[in-house]
Formats: C-alpha cells, structure tokens, sequence
C-alpha cells in the first residue's frame, strides 16, 4: 500500500479535513432547521417544506460527508498505525467523533420522526442540541492540535 505514504498520505489528510468540515456544516444546520420546524404547525406546507430540507440536507450532505470523513480517516491509521501510540488526546478524539456519530444518528432519527409528525418540537429543545457540535468541534481542535495530553 505505498499510495498511503508520503504526499499520499498528505492527500488522504486532506480528504478527511475536507469532508469534516462539510459534515459539520451538516451537523450545525439541522438542528436550526429542525428548531424552525418544530415552530410550524404539523401538516401545513410549511411543515412539508421542512421535512423536504431535513432530507435533504441529511441524504445529500451529512451522512455522504460522514462516511467519507470517517473513512479517510481510517485509511489515515492504516497508514500511520503509530498514531495510537501518540498519547491519550487520539483516543479522546475518537471517543468526541464517536459521540457525534451517535448525534448525526439521533439526528436522522429525528429527521425520520418529523417526516411522520412526530419527535421533539421543542424549539428551545433544538437550540439547545444545536450547540452539541460548536462544543465537540472546539474540543476536538484543541486535542488535535495542542495534543495536550
């Protein structure tokens, strides 16, 4: 596997730095969109606008930029496996990535539920959850770059 060394590997950080951003965009917008949702009257056009944005946004940006992230970043430790012996902020990483991969899968849950007009329509609920992935994301950048542990 040499295409995973040298600038390979360079191209394959970037891949994963690319679809990161592109799955957090996701991850910021739809809980906006489900809070503004949740403001609508169930079954009025303004609901089914909603519904057909939260779709969407999940089928088109969110789940194909969280596959993709997730896979580079595996080909990034089969590439460098030595990664797992660089200390505990890795690890503490993988576990925030984790937890917002169960988020995106709440996420689509919610989206699945406002489809039959059910789930949360809370609105301070949502802006709530909305915050979730500011914190992971600042939390996230400072393990990966101060490595403070």
């Amino acid at each position: 596997m040499e295409w995973l060394e040298g600038a390979g590997y360079d191209w394959i950080k970037a891949g994963h730095v690319i679809f990161v951003i592109f799955w957090m965009a996701g991850l910021f917008m739809l809980p906006r969109y489900l809070a503004y949702h949740s403001e609508t009257a169930i079954g009025s056009a303004e609901s089914e606008i909603w519904k057909a944005r939260e779709t969407r946004i999940l089928r088109i940006i969110l789940t194909p930029a969280m596959l993709a992230a997730w896979t580079f970043a595996v080909l990034m430790l089969v590439a460098r496996p030595e990664l797992f012996q660089s200390g505990g902020w890795l690890h503490a990483k993988l576990a925030l990535v984790l937890g917002l991969t169960g988020f995106h899968g709440f996420l689509a849950g919610q989206v699945r539920k406002f489809r039959s007009d059910t789930g949360i329509r809370n609105t301070r609920t949502w802006r709530l959850l909305n915050e979730i992935p500011s914190f992971a994301a600042i939390a996230i950048v400072t393990l990966v770059v101060a490595k403070p542990f």
